[in-house]
């Protein structure tokens, strides 16, 4: 079932203002915490995106089609 352009563009935003949000504060929280390690900040900002962004897809995938990530295929 195709949902309305009104709630495709909803969804659309919402996961890509969600997206920065996520990539934003996970830089910010790693360089807390990591104090000074490099190498675990990034670790640590790269699970924190990776998570969100899958639970994004999921959760706003059946509605806009994904294209948060447009290479993302159901």
């Amino acid at each position: 079932m195709k949902s309305n352009l009104r709630a495709r563009l909803t969804a659309e935003f919402l996961g890509t203002a969600l997206l920065v949000a996520t990539v934003i504060g996970s830089g910010i929280m790693a360089e807390r915490l990591a104090q000074g390690n490099v190498a675990l900040a990034l670790l640590a900002n790269t699970i924190a995106t990776g998570a969100v962004l899958v639970a994004l897809l999921l959760a706003f995938g059946p509605i806009s089609g994904a294209h948060i990530n447009p290479w993302f295929r159901w």
